[in-house]
């Protein structure tokens, strides 16, 4: 998997995501089923993000891992209304990942499609009784982890979801690799270990995802988690297009 190419831009939610280039971002979900962003945030971005987990006015649920069998860790899903920067992002990653989804369940032979705007969409989760959001920030310590899981909250899920690492690996933690395993019909499955840096994002199918095969596209079953971190703290952002019942 080869990393987007980044074009210069002026700091705002729009231009940090317009400067990739989006159709090699494309070609690498295809082939792949995920896609790196790098420096998707600065550093200094990063921490502050990450020093939110302390402050419960940002957040509707905690959710302690080990209690659901989900593995060990905990995080914390934000309410509404979502920090600016956040709620920025995922409308500007959405306006750019809709008309790749569209183009999955079309390849998928699908019927549903994905307004191009992110409140119309929203809208849709609402109006099906999914209204509470999630976005949410992981917390991660010595010998935590995720088990292999697909984020479904309801009848509406958009198939494709993003993660942006907080931390610094080497610095502030080792361990905690992210981890995408692919069930492929009739055959063993495939992973895939994706390489992040601080501030880097990978852009990842969150259930299905088309592949070619010699008689046409068919559908793969992904999930995704995360390694047994070694040493540190690791914080990860996650913004989840669909909202949750």
């Amino acid at each position: 998997m080869t990393t987007a190419v980044l074009k210069s831009s002026k700091s705002s939610p729009a231009n940090d995501v317009d400067r990739y280039d989006w159709d090699e971002i494309g070609a690498n979900l295809n082939a792949f089923g995920a896609a790196v962003l790098p420096k998707l945030l600065p550093p200094p971005e990063c921490e502050a993000i990450a020093a939110l987990y302390a402050q419960e006015k940002y957040f509707r649920s905690h959710i302690h891992m080990a209690r659901h069998g989900f593995g060990r860790g905990e995080y914390r899903y934000f309410k509404y209304p979502l920090p600016s920067r956040i709620a920025g992002l995922r409308t500007a990653l959405y306006g750019r990942v809709a008309p790749i989804a569209n183009g999955w369940n079309e390849r998928m032979q699908l019927a549903a499609r994905y307004p191009q705007i992110h409140a119309d969409y929203l809208k849709l989760c609402h109006d099906a009784g999914q209204t509470r959001p999630t976005p949410l920030l992981l917390q991660y310590g010595p010998g935590d982890f995720n088990c292999l899981h697909q984020d479904l909250y309801g009848e509406l899920a958009f198939p494709l979801q993003v993660t942006v690492l907080l931390s610094a690996p080497g610095r502030d933690f080792a361990g905690g690799e992210f981890v995408l395993t692919e069930q492929r019909p009739r055959m063993q499955s495939r992973v895939e270990v994706v390489p992040l840096d601080q501030g880097d994002a990978v852009l990842f199918a969150v259930h299905n995802r088309p592949v070619q095969g010699s008689k046409g596209a068919y559908r793969v079953n992904m999930r995704h988690a995360v390694s047994r971190l070694r040493t540190g703290r690791r914080h990860t952002l996650g913004i989840i297009f669909h909202d949750a019942k």
